[in-house]
């Protein structure tokens, strides 16, 4: 791993299409920035770091959209301006990827439904055209059009970029479990070279890239669709954008579904160590599953120590990488990216246990296949820039986890009690960010947004990114939050195979009917 707060949906969800469709304008009724202001004044921290002056950003908010075809049929793309800087409106400009899927009908238009699919760093028009414009429920895509804008420094909109493929092939590869000084120095090293290469690389749009900002363009977006409330789901990381949204405009907050929620009141490092213990009972679950399965590669009916012999393996993979038939080798850091992408989704375990079982044997190739889906790479060695745009919003979004390898080292023990597996590289990997070239503009704090419609927060108990106890944080401080609660593995809980949850949620975006708080489902 080479970021922590990396809370991104299942690869399904991640596939990209290319860019998309036809030729009309939109706009007009969707709520002037001046009204904007007026019922979506900041009331948080993190809100209160930008000074936005509404009548400045009255040419956005008017912009008409010039909607073509783009190659994915029955979807639109199109081009919208946003500032950079919006305490400088009228400075530079940039250019945002939105894309559409009109309402198909039958029933009453119910305006747009804006996804996102988390990461940060994951491309919500890719993820718009691959899956939500065509997954959603039926009756759900009948009555709204689907709609996603790559959020800024992400895939389509001025994408963040660091380092070279060669380079991120070096980088994915770094010892993050350091056993002595030079080990430590050669980590830390690698960090502020990934640092350098995004300063360099992407210095201009490095310090615009805030949730706060991003938010910011969603609203622009709203009011370009011409929609008078947002609707919206966002899944993982896209729980804290939204939930950012309403705090900054709770009176243009529509329908949110805020599914697999972050706690926008802890700071990095606790964020970091209570995603360890989030892997860490995911991989519990798998290991239960695991000793019922004929190809479990542990040779045990014992689920602790299944963990006890993955453990070990990594360590034997530290010492000496296996091969995977190309110029990679397979070590600890690519094999535990490897589990760690294959506990997002249960249904990913068999493949795991395949991989696995290769490695034990001398053939890496299943569990680099999982790095590298993980990591989007590509087969001719490029990578998408996820990784690139994780770091740069969440170094952005939060002061650094750690100030320093001393920092890190007094944490390990509570890592490592987090997950015995896990802890020590997560703890490691939260280091990234003490060298950002970007100063930190937001800060942990309480979201209550206030005055917002009812909002639905979604938690999965076993899950394994964003951790089921953030999810009954945000529907509490939310003061319009409802929980609902998936009984269950795997990252998020929409659309992935319970008619319990998919009923809630359909009812309350086709309708406006929360679920009742603490509604359960399995």
């Amino acid at each position: 791993m080479d970021s922590r707060r990396l809370f991104r949906v299942s690869a399904v969800a991640f596939v990209s299409a290319g860019l998309l469709i036809s030729g009309c304008s939109s706009g007009g009724s969707g709520g002037s920035p001046a009204e904007a202001s007026d019922s979506g004044s900041p009331s948080g921290p993190s809100a209160g770091t930008v000074s936005v002056d509404p009548a400045a950003l009255k040419k956005f908010y008017d912009q008409k959209l010039t909607w073509r075809a783009c190659g994915v049929p029955d979807f639109q793309c199109a081009t919208m301006k946003a500032p950079l800087d919006y305490e400088k409106p009228d400075g530079t400009e940039i250019d945002l990827a939105v894309s559409r899927k009109k309402a198909t009908g039958p029933g009453k238009r119910l305006g747009s439904l804006l996804v996102n699919p988390g990461g940060p760093g994951g491309s919500a028009v890719g993820y718009l055209q691959a899956y939500a414009g065509i997954g959603y429920p039926a009756p759900v895509r009948a009555r709204y059009d689907m709609a996603a804008i790559d959020p800024r420094g992400v895939a389509r909109s001025e994408p963040v970029e660091c380092l070279t493929g060669k380079e991120m092939d070096a980088y994915t590869q770094l010892d993050q479990t350091p056993d002595d000084r030079a080990e430590i120095t050669r980590l830390t090293n690698g960090f502020k070279d990934f640092a350098r290469g995004c300063e360099k690389r992407s210095g201009e749009i490095l310090p615009h890239v805030s949730t706060v900002e991003t938010a910011r363009d969603m609203d622009i977006f709203r009011a370009v669709l011409g929609d008078r409330k947002l609707s919206y789901v966002g899944a993982s990381y896209g729980t804290f954008l939204g939930a950012t949204y309403a705090e900054l405009f709770p009176g243009y907050t529509g329908r949110l579904v805020l599914d697999g929620a972050m706690d926008p009141s802890l700071p990095a490092r606790e964020l970091n160590r209570d995603q360890t213990a989030g892997f860490e009972t995911a991989f519990r679950s798998f290991a239960e599953d695991c000793v019922k399965q004929t190809d479990c590669p542990f040779d045990t009916k014992s689920p602790a120590e299944v963990s006890t012999r993955m453990k070990a393996f990594f360590a034997k993979l530290d010492a000496k990488p296996v091969p995977t038939g190309e110029s990679r080798e397979l070590g600890e850091s690519l094999a535990t990216t490897g589990v760690i992408a294959a506990m997002y989704d249960e249904s990913a375990w068999q493949q795991l246990r395949q991989a696995l079982t290769g490695a034990m044997n001398d053939d890496g190739a299943g569990l680099l296949t999982l790095a590298d889906s993980y990591y989007e790479r590509d087969s001719d060695g490029s990578y998408a820039n996820l990784m690139a745009a994780n770091s740069a919003v969440n170094c952005l979004d939060l002061p650094p986890a750690f100030n320093g390898p001393e920092a890190v080292a007094e944490a390990l023990p509570s890592f490592e009690k987090a997950s015995p597996i896990f802890g020590k590289g997560l703890a490691w990997a939260s280091l990234n960010c003490t060298y950002w070239p970007a100063k930190a503009t937001g800060s942990p704090h309480r979201i209550e947004a206030r005055g917002a419609a009812p909002i639905v927060v979604v938690g999965t108990t076993r899950d394994p990114a964003t951790p089921y106890k953030w999810a009954r944080s945000l529907a509490g401080q939310l003061s319009s939050g409802t929980l609902l609660t998936y009984n269950g593995d795997g990252h998020t809980a929409y659309g992935r195979g319970s008619d319990c949850i998919d009923t809630a949620i359909n009812t309350y975006l086709l309708d406006g009917t929360p679920p009742a708080n603490g509604k359960k489902c399995s």
